[in-house]
């Protein structure tokens, strides 16, 4: 008979054989320049990537830097036990790790355990979100994607293994003072109920680098059209074709610039399920009601979700292809099938696009756990209730876009959820949560992910943070007032008025940028507005870290020490720190090198804090020593196809300049066939300070958009 510590060593030897036995030796192959794949388990048929459906943007990939695989071989270890598939990805000791969707309160993600989730945002950064992407990205230059569409459990370097290859040292914590109730752990490790999956290496050498590799391996960024990065205001949920032309009829009265209208759930005849129909009393004449909105330059875009009323004129044809449950008792199509996606399809298509709407908002697709199908749910394609819940949004991202590809016509939509491999799609994501600051922290964590996300102003109990929230807001990928419930207007609040107009204007005058930014998004990959993490010059280091570096000496550790989610990158040049309300003053971290202000042009600083009281009509901008900033006029509609458009282009700082500028027909997709130009924006000091500036001219055939051109020296001496 075995003594007990006899049956105990048994025990472990046991489990040890059972986990050696269910571990794989990862093999990794190339399927991309810089990407890597390995396969652990039989994958499922359905994941992350088959719902969006996107290519790799093979020419961005190409033009790339290949360093190499940056684990060493084994590192990352991968098993299937008890039906479930675990994972562990190695951490170095003063690494950092950014990512996994769209947080709204944290940064860096190291030392955090959560389940990635779609849901709801509850106000808790635990993985549960409208994008919890299984995507992260290290600040030692690389990153990991697991292309499952299952719940994702994360423990982001807090576990310890016995067998650790960098075991922490054991501490007393009766007398030492470095005891710490949470130990350095060497690993990332997930555990997902799955029978297989896929796991994708992106190569940097920066972490920058490797954001844009998942972005071009997922089709590259979306290029909205240039209306749709103008103004949009969503009006009130009962509102008829009478009050929209009203509410055109006052920006324009107040001289506002607005570019799209977005009619919530009682343009159709039933909502919450819906009909997707038009309601004939509100709109008794929607062509014509279409028709009258674009010859003012304004377009349409309509809120619904996916739940079929037994109204609609399609319920009876897609009951082939409903889920098991409903949502407020509408049915679920199952879109994975192609012949249920066709048939809400063209019931978009015909009631809809046909007629002249621009785009869709997409809602209710993501939580909450009480009045979404549970995962128990059952769907005719085979795909679970859990796999169902990961991708609707994406699914129904695919299919609205798919409409508009089909008809060569470009389209902008907001979405409440959205996963790993969507960033081709053009939706922007929203919430019903609504804390400000907050708002900024998603910004900056949804370029990690591959995602858009916009701080929308809705309401606000003062004309300061009206103001503020607006300020903020033009300085995204959406510029949007969502008066859904409210009413507000961008007047609303008569004091800051004049405020609100210069930043709309300010928007406008910004779209040639913030349109050649969106460019680089999917031709290149680099996201539009991202974290200053992935900023060159903007880095952690370890002895800043480990609070080796003495604060009175350098100020800028004690920053960097903390996680900096209150300011982010917008382009290439310019640096975004939002005031908040009751805020005078705020300090901001400039990564090295010179910046200047965006507005007069002085010098602020490099490599270092700065404490900023801009006044409450500005938010505080800054941009790069030798930033180039195309400009245009201010006007109330953003540029129609073919219209020329008079460019003033500013210089800041002594050092020369390059910028490269875009130009299509900013409606269709016709620069998938190679119909578009770039345009190299050039100043230079020759030795006796004499300056030259050049712009190169479209390729013959290509498209010109450009009117005169004027250079604006910014810099201050």
């Amino acid at each position: 008979m075995m003594k007990r510590n006899e049956k105990f060593a048994f025990v472990l030897i046991l489990l040890f054989f059972v986990g050696a036995v269910s571990a794989q030796n990862l093999s990794w192959e190339k399927v991309a320049p810089g990407v890597w794949k390995t396969t652990i388990g039989v994958p499922e048929k359905f994941d992350l990537l088959k719902a969006a459906g996107g290519s790799p943007s093979v020419p961005g990939l190409t033009s790339m830097n290949q360093p190499g695989f940056p684990f060493k071989k084994g590192a990352i270890m991968g098993r299937t036990e008890d039906q479930k598939i675990y994972l562990r990805f190695p951490l170095q000791k003063d690494e950092q790790v950014f990512g996994f969707g769209l947080n709204f309160k944290s940064i860096f993600q190291r030392g955090r355990v959560f389940e990635l989730h779609m849901d709801h945002y509850g106000g808790k950064d635990n993985g549960r979100s409208h994008a919890p992407v299984p995507f992260y990205v290290s600040d030692q230059g690389y990153g990991v994607f697991v292309n499952v569409a299952r719940y994702i459990k994360v423990w982001c370097g807090t576990a310890v293994r016995m067998d650790s290859p960098d075991f922490p040292e054991v501490r007393d914590r009766n007398t030492d003072k470095k005891w710490s109730s949470r130990p350095y752990s060497d690993a990332i490790e997930m555990s997902v109920q799955a029978t297989g999956l896929e796991v994708f290496v992106f190569e940097g050498p920066t972490a920058l680098d490797a954001v844009r590799r998942f972005n071009l391996f997922n089709g590259g960024g979306c290029l909205p059209p240039r209306w749709g990065l103008g103004f949009t205001q969503r009006v009130q949920k009962l509102y008829n074709a009478d009050d929209v032309k009203a509410e055109v009829k006052a920006f324009d009265e107040h001289q506002f610039p607005l570019d799209f209208i977005g009619l919530e759930p009682g343009w159709q005849s039933k909502a919450y399920p819906c009909s997707f129909e038009w309601d004939k009393g509100r709109f008794p004449d929607p062509a014509g009601f279409i028709k009258e909105m674009k010859d003012q330059g304004i377009r349409l875009n309509l809120w619904t979700n996916p739940y079929v009323s037994p109204e609609s004129p399609v319920y009876d044809a897609l009951k082939p292809y409903y889920g098991s449950h409903t949502v407020w008792l509408g049915t679920i199509p199952d879109v994975n099938i192609p012949e249920a996606a066709n048939l809400l399809g063209e019931q978009l298509k015909k009631s809809q696009v046909d007629l002249g709407v621009s785009g869709y908002k997409i809602d209710e697709v993501d939580g909450y756990d009480h009045y979404l199908w549970p995962d128990v749910a059952t769907f005719p394609s085979g795909i679970s209730g859990e796999q169902m819940r990961q991708t609707f949004g994406v699914l129904m991202q695919k299919l609205t876009a798919d409409i508009y590809h089909q008809c060569n016509e470009r389209t902008y939509g907001l979405v409440r959820a959205s996963n790993g491999g969507a960033s081709n799609l053009p939706y922007v994501i929203y919430n019903d949560y609504y804390s400000h600051p907050d708002f900024i922290t998603a910004l900056c964590n949804s370029g990690f992910s591959g995602v858009l996300w916009t701080p929308e102003a809705r309401s606000s109990k003062t004309a300061e943070e009206w103001l503020r929230r607006i300020q903020s807001v033009c300085f995204s990928p959406m510029a949007m007032i969502n008066a859904w419930a409210s009413g507000t207007k961008p007047w609303s609040f008569p004091e800051v008025e004049k405020d609100v107009k210069a930043m709309a204007d300010l928007r406008m005058r910004l779209l040639p940028y913030f349109y050649s930014e969106f460019a680089k998004y999917h031709f290149e990959g680099t996201p539009p507005f991202r974290s200053m993490y992935l900023e060159p010059g903007f880095s952690i280091h370890p002895e800043e870290v480990e609070g080796k570096v003495d604060l009175n000496e350098n100020p800028y550790a004690e920053a960097v020490r903390k996680e900096i989610k209150d300011q982010y990158m917008a382009g290439e040049y310019m640096l975004i720190a939002p005031m908040f309300a009751g805020e005078i003053n705020r300090k901001v971290v400039l990564p090295q090198g010179k910046w200047f202000d965006f507005y007069t042009g002085q010098y602020v600083g490099d490599g270092e804090v700065i404490t900023v009281e801009p006044g409450l009509s500005r938010i505080p901008v800054f941009v790069k020593d030798g930033a180039i900033i195309p400009m245009m006029k201010a006007q109330l509609r953003a540029p129609k196809a073919g219209e020329r458009i008079d460019l003033e282009i500013r210089h800041y700082g002594t050092k020369d300049g390059t910028y490269r500028l875009y130009d299509d027909d900013g409606e269709t997709f016709n620069y998938e066939k190679g119909d578009y130009s770039w345009r190299e924006l050039k100043i230079e000091r020759s030795s006796s300070g004499k300056i030259k500036t050049t712009i190169s001219k479209a390729d013959k055939g290509k498209p010109d958009n450009i009117g005169k051109v004027s250079w604006v020296e910014m810099t201050t001496r």
